[in-house]
């Protein structure tokens, strides 16, 4: 370790050599290499922090740059985890950095996270958060967390110490009707990186023992007004119970939701006479468009005009639906049956995220 790179921080009392040790030992993993990801990765870089995972099966796209300023127009299209393995080693040639292009999954969750000291949720889906709460509560890993919503941002620490963990504070998994979409509320584009900085400093606290963590507090950030809020919430002895993952994270509806996986819709799509509908916006399309070859049966309906042109749905055909990652579709199916429209309509996981994945990972293979 050369100890000029990391002279401003070692110099700090309460920190100093100590410190700068204790994150170069440190093994942080980190979900998701987006808006909140990228700031917690060049942060944690920089300050020598000695192995960083990243586990991420997206690929960058012209939409992330407005926030996800480690990616370049020449980026596009290639996967977030090579170019971020690509330039935060070159940002610090001491560390280790350690991809993982996939989905965290209950197939491969604790096999990844056993491996790491602190893991980072930089995720943006609620079945992620649960499925990665549960795996750091039965390896007893402390979890770093935040969020993002249009001008806000949350932050906590959870299963600290013997802390409360993410159930404390959510303890279960909302319907799809309850979660705003950022596809279609958006995000400025600075707060990811104030959040995710907050984040990176959150985990700093955690590896050297610094100051006082955020456990058992969620802090509020509002970019609008500038203003910050600390909510306490206590410990819930059963949530630190968990000894398995449960067998599925999917979104729990009161009915059940048919669906099918990206990759197995794809097949289907070659060689069955079947209609996609497609309720993400039309900016959203011109910025994100289905491949040529299936666009066959292909109709965009946005999900807020879906009830007055449900008439453009042939029900003679198996409908699948499509949005973004896959809340949207959720909604538009259970809103058809909500009005007594009678059909056979399958969701497609993970929308088109999916399949730009699986379009990638074919390219790159």
């Amino acid at each position: 370790m050369n100890p000029k790179r990391y002279t401003r921080q070692t110099r700090l009392q309460g920190f100093g050599e100590a410190g700068q040790q204790k994150l170069a030992a440190a093994k942080v993993l980190v979900i998701g290499a987006g808006g909140l990801g990228v700031p917690v990765l060049q942060y944690l870089s920089g300050m020598g922090v000695g192995t960083i995972g990243i586990v991420d099966n997206d690929v960058v796209d012209l939409s992330n740059l407005q926030r996800q300023i480690l990616y370049a127009e020449n980026d596009i299209d290639q996967p977030k985890v090579k170019v971020a393995k690509q330039k935060l080693e070159a940002l610090n040639s001491e560390i280790e950095i350690i991809p993982f292009y996939t989905f965290i999954s209950t197939e491969n969750a604790l096999e990844i996270i056993t491996d790491f000291d602190v893991v980072v949720d930089a995720s943006d889906n609620f079945p992620t958060r649960y499925l990665v709460n549960d795996a750091c509560v039965i390896l007893k890993k402390p979890l770093v967390y935040g969020a993002l919503h249009a001008f806000e941002g949350q932050v906590s620490v959870f299963n600290y110490q013997g802390g409360p963990t993410y159930r404390c504070l959510f303890p279960e998994m909302p319907n799809p009707e309850e979660i705003p979409d950022c596809n279609e509320n958006g995000v400025l584009g600075i707060i990811p990186g104030i959040i995710g900085s907050l984040q990176a400093l959150e985990t700093v606290k955690v590896i050297t023992g610094i100051g006082e963590t955020l456990s058992g507090k969620l802090l509020l950030f509002d970019g609008l007004s500038q203003s910050q809020q600390k909510i306490k919430f206590g410990l819930n002895p059963h949530h630190l119970k968990i000894k398995e993952l449960q067998k599925s994270y999917e979104f729990s509806c009161a009915t059940e939701v048919k669906s099918i996986e990206a990759e197995d819709f794809l097949e289907k799509w070659k060689g069955e006479d079947i209609q996609l509908i497609d309720v993400r916006n039309p900016e959203e399309v011109e910025r994100q468009n289905l491949p040529e070859t299936i666009q066959k049966d292909w109709k965009n309906i946005p999900l807020n005009k879906l009830q007055r042109e449900s008439s453009k749905i042939n029900l003679q055909k198996p409908t699948y639906f499509l949005c973004q990652s896959g809340i949207r579709s959720i909604k538009a199916i259970r809103l058809l049956e909500g009005l007594g429209i009678q059909g056979e309509f399958i969701d497609i996981k993970g929308g088109i995220s999916a399949i730009s994945t699986i379009a990638a990972t074919t390219k790159h293979a």
